[in-house]
């Protein structure tokens, strides 16, 4: 025997119809939110400045200065009285110191100037007549001469300060001396790492011969020159 459900009893019967509806509401109610707007409340009156407010207040005046009138004008006097110049002014004269072609005119002998001997510093590498080193006066190259001659001097006077081999100490003393116009060293200046050994340095350069001075322009002037001096341990 075959079971016949009522058309009635089904549950699903309007369930599209209804879906459809309520998703209408639901769009409806979306789409609402979405549009609401709130407002700020407005007054309804106006706002603007209250002028008479302001212009009741009592605004100070200021008070004028009056400037002081300026003062009278002194009086003319009454009788105004003419005197005469009558004293007589000495004029005085000055006279002309241009020579007329009338007077004599004294011829002056030749004044002799004197020369002033300048005190000229040439340096050795630009001088034009190096000093000349004994024994370098018929060398061709005065200068190189001069240099070599020097080295000579320092090998066989040099001699190693004993003190300042005991605490060790060696480097390069450098020093600059000057040839004098008349050939003497003078002027002798040291610096170096020990006093010690200055010294020693200075002693070499004391026993300098004198030399035929440097010459500028035909004129003996002064020449600085330098050279170092180097101790060094063994």
């Amino acid at each position: 025997m075959e079971l016949k459900k009522n058309p009635k009893a089904d549950i699903n019967q309007n369930s599209g119809f209804y879906f459809v509806i309520g998703l209408a509401v639901v769009m409806l109610v979306v789409w609402r939110a979405l549009e609401y707007k709130k407002y700020d409340k407005t007054n309804d009156y106006d706002i603007a400045l209250n002028v008479e407010d302001q212009l009741d207040e009592e605004v100070p005046m200021t008070e004028q200065i009056k400037t002081p009138p300026p003062p009278p004008p002194p009086a003319a006097p009454e009788v105004i009285e003419v005197v005469e110049d009558e004293e007589e002014v000495e004029e005085t004269v000055i006279e002309s110191t241009e020579t007329s072609q009338e007077e004599e005119v004294i011829e002056i002998e030749d004044v002799e100037v004197e020369e002033i001997d300048e005190d000229i510093t040439v340096p050795f590498a630009v001088i034009e007549d190096v000093p000349v080193f004994p024994g370098c006066e018929g060398a061709s190259n005065k200068k190189a001469c001069f240099q070599e001659m020097m080295q000579k001097h320092i090998r066989k006077n040099f001699r190693y300060p004993e003190i300042a081999q005991e605490m060790g100490v060696q480097g390069r003393v450098n020093v600059m001396f000057v040839i004098q116009k008349d050939g003497s060293i003078g002027g002798i200046r040291m610096r170096g790492p020990d006093k010690n050994l200055e010294a020693e340095a200075l002693r070499i350069i004391n026993k300098l011969p004198n030399m035929t001075p440097g010459k500028q322009r035909g004129r003996p002037v002064k020449v600085p020159f330098s050279i170092p001096i180097t101790f060094r341990l063994q």
